[in-house]
C-alpha cells in the first residue's frame, strides 16, 4: 500500500548523499550528509553546490523540488501510467507529494539517484512478447482497458516522453529503452522513422547510443536505445540542462546559446563536447526536430573524469510547434540565418571553415531523409 512521504534520503551507489524534506511552504529542503560532504560530488553544481547548509527549492517550475531531483520523475506516458496506478490504489494524483512520487520511483529511475523510503513495485520481469506490449500500452494510452496497467508501469513507469515505451533487458544482459507507437501518431512508422533520423545523425558525426529496429508484426519496427546512463551493472548519474538550470522542459525558454555556454562551463571547455553541441543544433534545425526541449539535452558525470555531454537523443522529425523549435538560436527560433550558425560556433570555440563545413555538410545530409 502506497503511503505519502514527506522525508526522503538520496543515495548514490550505495552512498547516502542527503535528505529531502518537504516543508510546510510545500517546498522541498536539501542537505547534503556529512559523509557525502567529505568525499561526493556536487549533483547539480548550480542549484547545489556541496556545502554543509540546507538548501531551499523554489516552487516552480518543478512543484517545489530541486530539478535533479524531478529528473528522477516521469512525464508525458511515465507520468500518466504513475497517475494511473495511483488511482488504482485509491489515491488521487494531485493529493500526492513529490516526494511521495519520488519515493514510488525508489530504486529504478534514470540515472543514478535512488529514493529511500522505495515504495517502487519494479520485479525484473524479462519482456517475450513486443507485439502483445505493444497493444496493451496501446490499449492503456487510448484508456480502452487497464488490464495490464501492473506489468506496463512496472515495465515504463519512470520512462519519460509522450509515447509508450519501455525498458527491456536484452538477453547479453544490457538495458535498453524501447518505443511503441501510439494510434495518435502522425507518423504510423515512428519506431523506423526515428530509427533513421538517429542513423543520419550518426553520420553526421553525432554521438548516439546504440540503437536498433527490433522486429514487430504490427509495423515497421520498435525504436530501441541502448541506456547510456548503465555502464554495465553501474548506474551513471545523468542531469539534464532543465535540471540544471532549474527551468521548464514544457515551456521553449532555453536558447542554443546558453546551451554551448552551459556545457562549456560543465565540461571545462571540453572542444569535443563543444563541437557536439553545434552538431546536434544544427541537425535539429536541418531535420525539422523541434521539439528541442530543455530535458532533450542531459549530461553524464564520470567519477574519473568529471561531467560530460551524454550521446544525443529523441532526434527524429516532429512538428508539434509548427515551423518554432523550442530552443531558440539567438532568438530566432524557426530559421536562423547563416551568421547565427557562426556566432554559435565561435562561442563552441569553432573556427569558421570548420562551422561551415559541418553545417553544409549536416544540411546536405538531411536533405536524404
Amino acid at each position: 500500500m502506497i503511503r505519502n512521504i514527506e522525508r526522503v534520503s538520496v543515495y548514490y551507489h550505495g552512498k547516502h548523499v542527503g535528505t529531502l524534506q518537504q516543508t510546510a511552504e510545500k517546498v522541498c529542503a536539501f542537505q547534503y550528509s556529512s559523509e557525502w560532504l567529505l568525499h561526493g560530488f556536487s549533483i547539480s553544481p548550480f542549484s547545489l553546490p556541496l556545502e554543509p547548509r540546507v538548501f531551499l527549492a523554489s516552487a516552480e517550475p518543478f512543484q517545489g523540488l530541486f530539478g535533479v531531483f524531478d529528473d528522477s520523475l516521469p512525464d508525458g506516458w511515465g507520468r500518466m501510467l504513475m497517475d494511473r496506478m495511483l488511482r488504482k490504489n485509491g489515491l488521487t494524483p494531485s493529493s500526492v507529494s513529490p516526494l511521495t512520487r519520488l519515493s514510488i520511483i525508489g530504486a529504478t529511475g534514470k540515472g543514478a539517484l535512488e529514493y529511500i523510503p522505495d515504495q517502487s513495485s519494479n520485479n525484473e520481469e524479462s519482456i517475450q512478447d513486443m507485439d502483445n506490449l505493444c497493444r496493451a500500452c496501446q490499449d492503456i494510452y487510448d484508456a480502452r482497458s487497464d488490464a495490464s496497467l501492473d506489468q506496463i508501469y512496472q515495465a515504463g513507469g519512470s520512462s519519460g516522453g509522450a509515447r509508450p515505451k519501455v525498458y527491456w533487458k536484452a538477453k547479453d544482459g544490457t538495458e535498453w529503452l524501447v518505443k511503441f507507437p501510439c494510434s495518435s501518431d502522425s507518423i504510423r512508422e515512428s519506431g523506423e522513422t526515428e530509427y533513421r533520423y538517429m542513423r543520419c545523425a550518426e553520420k553526421c558525426g553525432i554521438r548516439i547510443p546504440e540503437i536498433n529496429l527490433l522486429d514487430s508484426s504490427l509495423c515497421s519496427g520498435y525504436f530501441a536505445s541502448k541506456r547510456f546512463d548503465r555502464n554495465g551493472n553501474e548506474k551513471v548519474h545523468m542531469i539534464s540542462a532543465a535540471g540544471l538550470l532549474e527551468c521548464s522542459f514544457r515551456l521553449p525558454c532555453l536558447d542554443y546559446e546558453g546551451l554551448i555556454r552551459l556545457t562549456g562551463i560543465l565540461t571545462h571547455q571540453n572542444a569535443e563536447d563543444l563541437e557536439q553541441i553545434y552538431r546536434v543544433m544544427c541537425f535539429n534545425f536541418a531535420v525539422h526536430n523541434t521539439d528541442d526541449h530543455a530535458r532533450n539535452f542531459s549530461f553524464l558525470y564520470k567519477e574519473d573524469t568529471g561531467w560530460e555531454l551524454a550521446p544525443a537523443y529523441d532526434l527524429t522529425y516532429a512538428n508539434a510547434y509548427g515551423e518554432e523549435h523550442m530552443t531558440a538560436l539567438f532568438g530566432e527560433g524557426a530559421h536562423p540565418d547563416d551568421k547565427a550558425y557562426l556566432k554559435a560556433a565561435k562561442l563552441a570555440g569553432i573556427n569558421k571553415t570548420q562551422a561551415v563545413s559541418i553545417l553544409n555538410d549536416i544540411k546536405d545530409k538531411g536533405q536524404e531523409l
